[in-house]
């Protein structure tokens, strides 16, 4: 393996979402993952062909029975050798199967134990289910989504899932990695999504209590209340991406369109706000979403396209960054951040569960008879 975590070992236990992903980014980055399934599928998540289950790619894929006094026993075997091992059930399933914290550092005591909880190992809600926007809901997130007078807005499952759970798990465990490497001592990292996206919220909640911040939807500067950073209709109904915060780029903003800011008003008056999106709104329909783009290009007016799925990744710029990367023919986002001198190889896609038992296990030091012994007696692979 390539890239800054070449040598970290991780054991990540199969589940969805943020979890996942959080074991993904470790792997782009070089860090050697072994993710054990169960064999028996666990029917949670959307239903896809596993090559485009791409938070799976680039590890192995290993199925262990769980149920097995040999299929613990082989898991902390691996656990022995891990840097980190990282778990998104609910609490207390972990230690149900035998594989808790106490067991897992007693075995390891460098060991990182990442936990990846909605609601974080203890309190009122710990136990029960929930998805993003039920995190969302609680942290004050989600009633600040969204346009004047309308619903909150559910920005998808970016902000509580992977934002406030996968990059902050990620982030503890390279953090505790660092600290058992320095100490000897290993830890439990436990991320809470409902935690994160709280931590997302710090600058929004600092504004909010200098009474700068209106607790009501599209009222504010960055939830589409300012004239000057929403999205726009163009002729063709394309769509624009209009950004320019401050004064000098608004400058920019308004010469390019042709519009006189001296008929404006003062545009950072909120009571102006409707009269000058009317103005922008009418502007902006006069053109194609191409001649836009055209009339902004290289300027720094905060004006982008506002593309889809499909228009992305041919991009000028994104095509020229190479953000986006094509593995057994599906097309998908790259490894990030980028490194100068670590460079990550160029990830692998997602085996098919418990595709990858053989070579995983013998990555880990199991023999090939001991690993022949296991598949004969159903401990491990047959999933």
């Amino acid at each position: 393996m390539s890239g800054p975590l070449a040598g970290l070992r991780v054991v990540e236990m199969a589940g969805i979402g943020p979890a996942p992903m959080a074991a993904m980014l470790l792997a782009d980055l070089g860090a050697t993952v072994i993710r054990i399934e169960r064999q028996a599928p666990t029917g949670l998540g959307v239903p896809r062909p596993p090559k485009f289950n791409l938070l799976n790619r680039n590890r192995h894929s290993a199925s262990f029975d769980l149920k097995s006094k040999e299929g613990i026993d082989a898991t902390l075997e691996l656990i022995e050798q891990a840097d980190a091992l990282i778990e998104g059930f609910r609490p207390g399933t972990m230690e149900r199967l035998g594989l808790g914290p106490d067991v897992c550092l007693a075995r390891n005591p460098k060991l990182v134990y990442g936990r990846m909880t909605g609601w974080g190992q203890e309190g009122p809600l710990a136990k029960i289910a929930g998805h993003d926007m039920n995190y969302l809901g609680l942290t004050g997130a989600l009633a600040a989504i969204g346009r004047k007078d309308q619903l909150p807005s559910p920005p998808l499952n970016l902000v509580a899932d992977y934002g406030g759970g996968a990059l902050y798990l990620a982030f503890g465990v390279v953090s505790a990695i660092l600290s058992a490497r320095q100490t000897g001592e290993g830890q439990v990292v436990d991320t809470a999504m409902v935690d994160g996206a709280a931590s997302l919220m710090l600058s929004a909640y600092g504004l909010h209590a200098a009474g700068l911040y209106s607790d009501k939807r599209g009222d504010n500067i960055l939830d589409s209340g300012a004239p000057w950073y929403d999205v726009y209709e163009c002729a063709d109904g394309g769509l624009l991406a209009v950004a320019p915060i401050e004064q000098k780029f608004r400058d920019e903003f308004y010469q390019i369109l042709g519009i006189d800011r001296a008929n404006l008003g003062d545009d950072d008056d909120k009571a102006n706000w409707p009269a000058v999106r009317e103005v922008l709104t009418a502007k902006i329909r006069e053109k194609t979403r191409a001649e836009w783009e055209k009339a902004f290009e290289g300027s720094d007016a905060c004006v982008s396209p506002v593309l889809d799925m499909a228009e992305a990744p041919t991009h000028p710029h994104i095509a020229a960054r190479g953000t986006f990367i094509e593995i057994d023919g599906v097309s998908q986002p790259g490894p990030a951040p980028r490194f100068s001198r670590t460079v990550p190889a160029k990830p692998t896609g997602p085996e098919l569960p418990g595709a990858g038992t053989e070579a995983a296990l013998a990555e880990w030091g199991f023999s090939a008879e001991r690993i022949a012994d296991m598949k004969a007696r159903g401990v491990v692979g047959n999933r």
